[in-house]
């Protein structure tokens, strides 16, 4: 018995050599493929492969063809496993030959996997898309945005997009990243995801079923993603006649929501939320949207404006992530303040592209804002006390001006952001209104 040095798939290991062919200890192999004993056979899985190798205690007549191993479904003649102070170890050509790599003494080389496939099936509750590999890899899934991510790691295979005739999963786009591959496909709120492989002689499939009938699965964090939540809070002014925020909030919400958008409005003409509940709400949201008319006894202003919210937030969580903590998903969780100033940017400019001229401004000490983990914002559609303002505000021209900026604006910004958290061209859970 002599002792040596294996590169096993680019990892080093120690090896023997018994009677001129070359084992490897389970242990070590361990690190590559499922290694398990038992009784006097050993079952080595993984990498698409199943092996039994008997265990021949006579050494030396372990490393001859004496032995029948099963290599998948092939049965030969070939050196098998044995017991070297007690410890199980397996001979690398009977390895090589089972597991599909090149062997050369003190080095075993796995060929690249390699796609070599995709199909796809369309059922009447889900849709099935069929990735065939080479060998078994690595692989991880996430949902993203509006997107269901797969990475096969170190998998060759080419860029392209397919399509299918399913109707929850329309198509797919494999791309690269680095040496892995990239499997995207778009999902909707409604459906659920569910990535498994299948290892069959010779290779592995990677299998993905989606639609309505896939038990919706993803972390309550990723759900803010692939499903964000639109609060918007009119407030209600008395003394004027009319109630021109819910009416703008009810127009808002209902393009939004004919969009695909899950919206929130605090109240109705006959109940509202009361302070707790709305603070919960606006925990819960991705995007906080008040909006008023600015009232102060003997005030001469008028106008739209936009406010941001300043100051730090009552949360210790948010205000922890917005200064630099790194928390798991926490981004997902707890936006900067940027998005803020992006949604604030587009809401304006939707405004001036419906002929309105909305000012800018800041406002401290507002709860509801400031309890908001994402972007949160005041409209003021006037002032109560400038009758040119509530003269607007019983234009029907005007209120439909208001609306669809509010709801373009919104869409808008959560569109870009699913992109942003999904990093691949995605479409969106719900369209621009």
């Amino acid at each position: 018995m002599t002792y040596g040095k294996l590169n096993l798939a680019g990892q080093q290991v120690e090896s023997i050599g018994l009677y001129g062919a070359e084992y490897v200890n389970g242990d070590a192999l361990g690190k590559l493929v499922n290694v398990a004993r038992d009784g006097g056979v050993v079952r080595v899985t993984g990498l698409g492969h199943t092996l039994l190798l008997p265990i021949d205690l006579n050494q030396e007549r372990a490393t001859t063809d004496f032995n029948t191993v099963q290599l998948d479904t092939r049965r030969i003649q070939a050196p098998a496993a044995t017991l070297v102070n007690g410890n199980l170890y397996l001979p690398l050509s009977t390895l090589a030959s089972g597991l599909g790599a090149k062997y050369e003494q003190g080095k075993l080389t796995l060929a690249q996997p390699e796609l070599l496939g995709v199909s796809s099936r369309a059922g009447q509750d889900s849709d099935r898309l069929v990735l065939d590999l080479s060998r078994d890899v690595q692989l991880t899934d996430e949902a993203r945005g509006s997107r269901v991510v797969i990475r096969l790691r170190g998998v060759k295979g080419d860029a392209r997009k397919y399509t299918t005739r399913g109707a929850f999963l329309p198509s797919a786009e494999v791309g690269r990243d680095g040496g892995d591959l990239i499997l995207s496909a778009p999902i909707t709120a409604a459906s659920g995801y569910r990535v498994y492989k299948v290892v069959r002689p010779g290779g592995v499939r990677v299998v993905l079923d989606l639609g309505p009938g896939i038990p919706r699965g993803s972390p309550a964090i990723l759900e803010r993603v692939t499903r964000p939540l639109i609060v918007l809070d009119p407030v209600k002014v008395a003394g004027i006649g009319r109630d021109p925020t819910l009416d703008v909030a009810r127009r808002a919400a209902e393009m939004l929501t004919r969009a695909g958008w899950q919206v929130q409005v605090t109240r109705d003409t006959a109940s509202a939320l009361n302070r707790d509940q709305k603070q919960q709400l606006a925990r819960q949201s991705d995007v906080y949207l008040a909006l008023d008319l600015g009232r102060f006894p003997g005030s001469n202003r008028s106008g739209v404006t936009v406010y941001e919210p300043t100051g730090k937030a009552p949360s210790q969580l948010v205000n922890s992530v917005r200064v630099g903590s790194t928390l798991p998903y926490g981004p997902l969780v707890v936006g900067d303040t940027g998005g803020t100033r992006r949604l604030s940017e587009l809401l304006r400019g939707e405004l001036k592209g419906g002929k309105i001229t909305a000012g800018q401004g800041s406002l401290s000490r507002v709860m509801t804002l400031s309890e908001a983990p994402q972007a949160a914002l005041l409209l003021e559609l006037g002032w109560a006390s400038n009758s040119k303002d509530l003269a607007n505000l019983s234009v029907e021209r005007r209120l439909q001006a208001l609306s669809v900026a509010v709801a373009r604006s919104v869409a808008t910004y959560l569109s870009a952001r699913a992109n942003n958290n999904a990093n691949v061209t995605a479409t969106t859970s719900g369209a621009t209104p």
